[in-house]
């Protein structure tokens, strides 16, 4: 009994030694010092608990699931386990795991009030959920926005107005009545909520069919006219020039608008020019020449211009690749992808993109870049942008020596560069497979595999990658995906690293940002770390889902 008492104590001397470390943002510290707590004492609730919230701040929103799990099997009243598991469900989109979660928080608290607030949001959120998925068109009869679009004539003339009035009113009309319904959540609400809905869809189809595809048809429309007043960079024909560019990056830094018609311009020249490109690219440096690899930028405009500042432009002769999340959190997402979507409209040799788990439509609706990219251009940009995120390329082989990827390797060995150049990228992100696993897998301490800690792709050993580098005649893997303190990690025997350039990760993780260097012949890295720079008073995750940052 005194041995257990003396456990019981000296748990509770670690919690608090964890939670100091939690309060001082030393997350990973955190974490180790509640699972000493947990080793010493499995039955607090208290213990479990802290530690998914530790893992939620690193985005473990897996380790986080299991973790509250264990909290609320321990003690099924302990409302604060139903409550992280509800916010790791959240952050991966579940709303609807995350819904049961936080009605028994209601159910737990009744007479919390921010228990209330969050319970009728994450309802709004499921409801919302249901009346997409109840609209929605199957992908098979999806067309593609891109196709219904030429920047050189985007309409001011009668043919490009908006949707007749009657057909306007009808809809509102249509759509304010089903939301009513399904909101009430009775059956019968709910059956006539998706009659309604599937004549919204009928009468907005037959409006599409009798325009001819869409809002900027080709050859309907006449040209846009860049206003007089309008002093931003311009585009002079069809040639992104590195004037244009410096301009524009100039204007963003500003926090200047480019005009609509360039950023159609921009991106569709970018989607065509994607769209050619193998699911793997090759890349050569020739002997004497450099290349640098960075990692996620997460929408730091600020600090990709350090970047810059550093290391020079993009070029021909000083060449780049940005290895994945380009947007979300950072609240200034739509100037990153512009400026590097323009560097490589002006030059493809001098700028190399790979997609990451960022670059989808479920991370983009829920961390801020859909929201970022209504506000500052409109909704035809949130599907364009979508569209195009699903020609980017899913890794890199730089002289047929170092693999590039956004998150990491495989479930199985055997895989081959041959099957990666084989995938069919042009969708959104599946949940499983080869696509799934490069974007979202991470490197583990330990030999062979294991769960993600993330709830989605796996964890890999040093084993795993050697056996890979074996396999396809490779020296290095260079990976982004994770927050480190000093921007890198290099791990698996050398084998491995982990490169991440958004210096004090959303305005608050305190880690440095990094990019590599590469020489040829030899590709020995040489690894440059940065500090974050200050930049204006809008706060990450501004433009993000309003539940999500209920919980920021």
């Amino acid at each position: 009994m005194e041995t257990e008492n003396s456990s019981i104590s000296r748990a509770e001397e670690i919690k608090v030694l964890a939670n100091e470390a939690f309060q001082a943002r030393k997350y990973a510290q955190a974490i180790d010092l509640y699972t000493q707590a947990i080793e010493l004492n499995s039955q607090n609730a208290v213990y479990w608990a802290n530690r998914a919230f530790a893992h939620i701040k690193r985005e473990e929103y897996g380790s986080a699931i299991q973790d509250a799990s264990k909290a609320v099997e321990v003690d099924p009243k302990y409302s604060k386990g139903y409550y992280r598991r509800g916010t790791a469900y959240l952050a991966m989109g579940k709303f609807k795991e995350a819904l049961k979660d936080f009605q028994q928080v209601k159910k737990l608290s009744p007479n919390d009030p921010d228990a209330a607030r969050k319970l009728k949001e994450c309802e709004k959120a499921v409801m919302k959920l249901k009346f997409e998925e109840a609209i929605s068109v199957p992908e098979s009869e999806r067309r593609s926005i891109a196709d219904s679009i030429d920047y050189r004539s985007i309409g001011t003339g009668p043919n490009s107005s908006s949707v007749p009035t009657e057909v306007a009113v009808a809809a509102v009309a249509v759509a304010v009545v089903a939301a009513v319904m399904m909101i009430v959540g009775t059956a019968a609400a709910i059956v006539v909520a998706i009659i309604l809905v599937v004549a919204l869809v009928v009468l907005g189809a037959r409006w599409w069919g009798g325009r001819g595809g869409g809002v900027f048809h080709k050859g309907q429309v006449h040209d846009l006219d860049v206003e007089p007043q309008y002093s931003g960079a311009r585009i002079d024909g069809d040639v992104v020039t590195l004037d244009f560019v410096k301009k524009m990056m100039d204007d963003f830094k500003n926090q200047k608008c480019i005009h609509k018609r360039y950023a159609f311009q921009i991106v569709l020249q970018m989607r065509d020019m994607l769209r050619a490109l193998p699911s793997l690219v090759d890349i050569n440096v020739p002997d004497g020449n450099h290349f640098t690899v960075c990692g996620d930028v997460h929408g730091q405009f600020y600090d990709l211009l350090n970047i810059f500042e550093l290391n020079g432009l993009p070029s021909d002769e000083n060449p780049y690749l940005f290895n994945g999340d380009f947007v979300d959190r950072g609240s200034f997402s739509l100037e990153v992808i512009l400026t590097l979507f323009a560097f490589k409209c002006m030059s493809p040799a001098a700028i190399y993109l790979a997609r990451g788990n960022h670059e989808s439509k479920s991370m983009n609706k829920i961390y801020g870049f859909e929201g970022e990219v209504k506000s500052k251009l409109s909704d035809t940009f949130v599907e364009l942008f979508a569209e195009v995120f699903c020609c980017l390329p899913l890794a890199h082989v730089i002289n047929e020596k170092v693999f590039v990827v956004h998150g990491g390797l495989f479930s199985v060995d055997g895989v081959k560069l041959s099957d990666i150049r084989a995938i069919d990228r042009f969708c959104e992100p599946p949940e499983e497979g080869l696509m799934c696993e490069l974007l979202w897998s991470d490197p583990q301490p330990n030999p062979g595999r294991g769960p993600s800690k993330r709830g989605v792709g796996l964890s890999f050993g040093g084993d795993v990658t050697k056996r890979f580098l074996q396999e396809n005649n490779l020296d290095l893997v260079v990976r982004s995906h994770e927050v480190k303190d000093e921007g890198y990690e290099i791990e698996h025997d050398g084998k491995l690293i982990t490169v991440f350039s958004a210096p004090n990760y959303c305005d608050q993780m305190g880690n440095k940002g990094a990019f590599i260097r590469f020489e040829a012949p030899d590709l020995k890295p040489n690894i440059v770390a940065f500090s974050a720079v200050p930049h204006p008073d809008v706060k990450p995750m501004a433009y993000a889902n309003n539940f999500l940052r209920m919980f920021s």
